[in-house]
């Protein structure tokens, strides 16, 4: 195997026996596959679209089949080999809609035409359509680059999908960017271009998703979140899909389960529409790298709606009580089918299993704060600008994206603990775990951690951004007291960079380490053209962004 997708990979180069993330040789073996397959389904479905025809079929199993190969997300060889089979299916579909066109494709590619059933050769013919196969570096780095930021909106359309939201541009780019990676005649600079676009397009997603969000649970609001226990039974809800906590929410209530968040999903209890439901009790635990420790304690049923698995150890006393939902699957994990339209996902497996079981052990008590969305910040928009202009508030510091175990992530505590007292921290994603525990205090009643909500909410942070600066009467963006210093992890974390990159953001930190599939030339590109640094140490960091006059 080979893979280099996500932040913490082997020595910072690439896993090649088994990923840190805990999957395979198999199933990476598998992914690779599929994304191979996936890039011959888009060959066909863009000249389709050439014909005036949206394969919604087609666009519906592009996305899943993104979002099932990002990191953390599916470690179930069989869901793959499932997955791979559907992909010859659609094939045969497409193109016998596009024979009845009178249009017959070329077939050079076996992308379009390889097949078989027997896992051992699928194994072998993924390492020939894997990240390797790309000799050039640079070239490599480039498509490999771009394949993550449309996994990245993959992750956006998908949710915004569940809600009844879609956007058929946004599939029409996905699947273009797919078969650019393909083009052999492409050069650095093509491929550039196309990095850049995919950071527009990463826009339009967050701002599709953000419109299904807010449409259908209403815009978040400043909610002190309990991060206690209650005397009930529960059933742990982590990874980011609100339409999952709306169907588990719906069918917990009176049945004497409660319901807790996880990680990335603490945000559900900002949307007003989650408040009415009196067991939704509150956040339990920490970041996601930290499972292994909190589904202990916790002692009820758990259930992962989206990426972000942490295999469970062979001690683990926990792993009979997970689920899986969605594009998220683990060997042993009872998996959770989709809901059918109109309908609602059937969890009655996982209340009855819930009731059987012990309540929460507490492990902290107290409460966050959190819900500062876009609206809600513009509502203190006012006291915002006078504490600027009053000399308050100093700069904001923008430390969006994700958590991870590497111990070189305590910088981002520290970082916000030196912070002076007149900076605030503007965040989404779990990289607030980091710090949103911390006494930091207020300014002007304006706590200086202000949490937009997931990493999906990131688009929360551009509008503050952008608001900030038509109020400022600025032409820049890179005018206004912010700056960026952001932690990544994976392909979410990476349209976020492009779309910041497409708004014209430069001088972004990234962090703890820059991307191993960046070449050096690529990234020379990045730093040359906007700034993109990595982060040094705390003080030195500090000073640079916060200079003494």
């Amino acid at each position: 195997m080979f893979c280099y997708q996500c932040q913490e990979t082997a020595q910072g180069k690439g896993c090649i026996l088994k990923g840190v993330c805990g999957k395979t040789a198999e199933v990476a073996g598998l992914q690779d596959l599929l994304m191979y397959l996936m890039k011959g389904v888009s060959k066909l479905t863009t000249t389709l679209r050439k014909q005036g025809v949206e394969s919604s079929t087609a666009n519906k199993f592009i996305v899943d089949g993104l979002f099932m190969t990002i990191t953390n997300a599916n470690f179930d060889s069989s869901r793959f080999v499932s997955k791979i089979k559907e992909a010859y299916q659609l094939r045969e579909n497409l193109l016998n809609e596009l024979h009845q066109l009178g249009i017959h494709p070329s077939l050079t590619c076996d992308c379009l035409t390889w097949k078989s059933d027997n896992v051992e050769e699928m194994e072998l013919k993924a390492k020939e359509a894997g990240i390797l196969a790309t000799e050039n570096e640079d070239i490599r780095s480039l498509r490999e680059l771009l394949t993550y930021g449309v996994k990245g909106i993959a992750a956006y359309v998908e949710h915004a999908y569940n809600l009844g939201f879609e956007d058929t541009s946004l599939h029409a780019f996905m699947q273009d960017a797919l078969v650019a990676t393909t083009q052999s005649d492409l050069t650095v600079a093509d491929l550039t271009q196309w990095v850049l676009t995919c950071g527009e397009y990463g826009v339009k997603a967050m701002a599709l998703l953000d419109k299904a969000n807010t449409s259908t649970y209403g815009n978040p609001e400043i909610t002190k979140v309990n991060i206690g226990v209650g005397k009930n039974p529960g059933i742990l809800i982590s990874g980011h899909d609100l339409r999952d906590i709306q169907d588990l929410l719906e069918q917990t209530e009176g049945t004497g389960v409660d319901v807790y968040t996880h990680s990335e999903m603490l945000p559900a209890h900002y949307y007003p529409a989650f408040k009415k439901y009196k067991h939704f009790v509150g956040n339990y635990g920490s970041a996601w790298w930290k499972q292994t420790s909190d589904f202990e304690t916790f002692n009820g049923v758990v259930l992962f709606t989206t990426n972000c698995i942490v295999p469970p150890r062979s001690s683990a006393t926990y792993a009979d009580r997970v689920y899986t939902t969605g594009s998220t699957g683990f060997e042993g994990f009872p998996h959770i089918a989709d809901r059918k339209p109109g309908g609602s996902k059937d969890f009655s497996s996982l209340i009855e299993h819930a009731k059987k079981c012990a309540p929460p052990t507490e492990i902290e008590h107290g409460e966050i704060i959190g819900g500062f969305a876009h609206e809600q910040v513009f509502q203190l928009a006012d006291k915002v600008i006078d504490a600027v202009k009053s000399g308050a508030i100093r700069k904001f510091f923008v430390m969006a994206g994700c958590d991870g175990k590497m111990k070189s992530r305590s910088y981002y505590t520290e970082f916000a603990e030196k912070l002076p007292k007149d900076t605030v921290i503007l965040t989404a994603g779990c990289a607030k775990y980091r710090y949103n525990k911390l006494p930091l205090g207020e300014i002007g009643g304006i706590p200086r951690v202000l949490d937009a909500g997931q990493c999906n909410d990131s688009y929360s942070l551009v509008m503050i951004a952008l608001k900030l600066k038509e109020i400022f009467g600025l032409d820049d963006v890179n005018e206004l007291p912010i700056a960026y210093n952001i932690a990544w992890y994976e392909q979410k974390a990476v349209i976020v960079l492009l779309a910041l990159l497409y708004l014209g953001v430069k001088n972004i930190h990234l962090g703890p380490t820059l991307p191993a599939f960046l070449s050096p030339n690529v990234a020379k590109v990045l730093v040359d053209n906007f700034g993109i640094a990595g982060i040094g140490s705390v003080d030195e960091d500090l000073e640079l962004f916060l200079p003494v006059c």
